[in-house]
């Protein structure tokens, strides 16, 4: 209760906020949206000495990634309080993209960092229609308007409009890891090309700023005595009693399988 006497020095306090699974546009996973309000109250409430990113994400959209990043960053200027990130098992794309959003990163010696690349995974349905008697009809107007459907065999032109999308989507992403991170990077070629480093290489690569875990290096930082309060997405009532509608059964199946691609 000192923290609640009027002229009494309260002890430091340490926001955190826990940043755990895919990043998505679907609404089922991380997003700039359902995070808005926690990262607003994790910045305001108590008077933060820092805020700290709890992060385990495998990454997911890069808009969303880019959106929650600058919402931390304007948040911790407009606050003037410094952010920490602590990464568990990954943070990989849009995970590390959030995690360059702190002015620092600390890892377990077996985190996953880095990935820093650009995907776009499908399939190709084509043969399994035919095989059951299904022709496939579409109808545009705009000789762009039909591209990359599953239903029909690839189009070269459409590949190669991907790829460019892919490769614009890739500079922006390293222009924003060289911004963050700038010239703590080491001159390695292989950083940004999707590449993935765990705990001491991370860090001899300039991508993280140590090994460490998040409650002994506050304390170490600000005391014994410091406090911890945790935000957090609140889930509905339907789901905190473990109620799962089609969406989010579909959900956790992508998740699971993001995380499965660096072996967790």
């Amino acid at each position: 209760m000192k923290h609640l006497i009027p002229f009494v020095k309260s002890e430091p306090l340490v926001n955190i906020v826990r940043l755990q699974g895919g990043i998505s546009n679907s609404g089922n996973g991380l997003d700039d949206v359902g995070l808005a309000p926690v990262l607003e109250k994790a910045f305001s409430r108590g008077k933060p000495a820092a805020v700290a990113l709890q992060i385990n994400c495998p990454g997911g959209s890069a808009v969303q990634s880019s959106l929650i990043a600058a919402r931390i960053r304007r948040l911790a200027e407009e606050k003037d309080v410094p952010v920490v990130a602590f990464v568990e098992d990954v943070a990989a794309s849009g995970g590390y993209w959030l995690a360059c959003a702190a002015d620092e990163i600390f890892t377990d010696q077996g985190s996953i960092v880095g990935s820093i690349g650009v995907i776009s995974a499908g399939f190709g349905l084509q043969e399994a229609i035919s095989k059951i008697g299904v022709e496939r009809r579409v109808h545009t107007a705009g000789k762009s308007k039909s591209m990359l459907d599953p239903f029909k065999k690839e189009n070269p032109a459409d590949v190669k409009r991907l790829k460019g999308w892919l490769e614009d989507l890739h500079v922006i992403f390293i222009d924003y890891v060289k911004s963050r991170r700038a010239d703590k990077l080491v001159d390695n070629p292989d950083l940004f090309t999707g590449e993935i480093f765990v705990g001491r290489k991370a860090l001899e690569q300039g991508l993280t700023d140590g090994i460490d875990h998040l409650v002994p290096h506050m304390k170490a930082r600000f005391g014994d005595k410091v406090r911890f309060r945790k935000f957090g997405q609140r889930k509905s009532l339907l789901q905190r009693f473990g109620a799962r509608f089609a969406a989010d059964a579909m959900s956790a199946v992508e998740d699971r399988a993001a995380f499965a691609r660096f072996g967790l």
